[in-house]
């Protein structure tokens, strides 16, 4: 089994427990290449984006920092949280995509929790 078949299966697993999981919550889902980060809050039920962020953003590639590290990941999650809050979403669950919960992606969740947003 190639590394690819495994990687999509490990994010539709992750998917599949978080629409069971969700009760009607938008979902912050994120992804991660090897020179940047995103992340998006998403409502299902309508199929839209509320608020998205990345370390692509001219605000954040000012800092004159590279997109693929640590604290390009907190400045990602501060910003998307920031952005979220403006349009009243309080109350997310967390997509990690397949990614495990450690290094950047840990740490643009963690940003955005202390930002305002709870999942």
């Amino acid at each position: 089994m190639s590394l690819k078949v495994t990687n999509a299966r490990r994010k539709q697993r992750v998917r599949k427990s978080l629409r069971r999981s969700a009760n009607g919550r938008p979902r912050l889902s994120v992804f991660r290449s090897s020179k940047h980060i995103y992340a998006q809050v998403i409502d299902d039920q309508k199929g839209e984006t509320l608020a998205s962020a990345s370390s692509l953003e001219k605000t954040l590639r000012e800092t004159g920092k590279t997109g693929a590290d640590i604290d390009a990941a907190k400045a990602v999650g501060k910003l998307l949280a920031e952005r979220a809050v403006q349009k009243g979403v309080k109350e997310v669950v967390f997509d990690r995509g397949g990614y495990l919960y450690h290094g950047r992606v840990k740490a643009l969740g963690d940003a955005a929790r202390e930002s305002g947003l709870s999942f």
